[in-house]
């Protein structure tokens, strides 16, 4: 009876050894980023890696925040916490039919990585609006205050990144 009572704590000790090493070899492959579910599979982590924070969308065309000639938005002037309508607008996008505009965003402090457009999707985009070559309206809702950096893919590539401060 001590023979066997011994030889299940040893396989007890075992099994609990092996358990606590596969669980710190786990945490330890973790990425830094987080990840949620709900971002598209062509997002890479490698571009949120060298992220410019210095370079603050500007104001341009009176109304329109973000990297002039390349991208920029209508309402993100006034950013909130709640769900708002945002005009995204697109400079060097020839073909708005068959074109796929997809936007997450990135939170500095927590590294996490946000499908920030409400529809969880693609946003379809438009003609020629305020100067750009296309244009797209979506309700965005930033989920913490905060700074972000805002991912532009089009066509499943990166096509730009707006940095704003989103603190309300």
């Amino acid at each position: 009876m001590i023979i066997r009572r011994k030889n299940f704590t040893n396989i007890l000790y075992l099994l609990l050894g092996v358990f606590i090493l596969t669980a710190c070899a786990s945490n330890e492959t973790k990425n830094d980023t987080n990840l949620t579910e709900s971002i598209p599979d062509f997002v890479e982590e490698s571009n949120f890696e060298n992220i410019d924070w210095e370079n603050k969308a500007v104001l341009f065309n009176d109304n329109i925040l973000g990297n002039e000639n390349k991208s920029g938005v209508i309402g993100a002037d006034m950013p909130s916490l709640n769900p708002q309508k945002w005009m995204w607008h697109l400079w060097g996008v020839d073909d708005p039919t068959n074109t796929k505009f997809t936007v997450v965003g990135f939170h500095r402090d927590s590294e996490t990585i946000y499908q920030i457009t409400t529809n969880g999707g693609s946003i379809p985009l438009a003609g020629p609006n305020n100067g750009a070559d296309v244009h797209a309206p979506s309700t965005v809702k930033i989920p913490e205050p905060g700074e972000w950096a805002i991912f532009l893919y089009v066509d499943e590539k990166l096509f730009d990144i707006l940095i704003y401060d989103i603190d309300e």
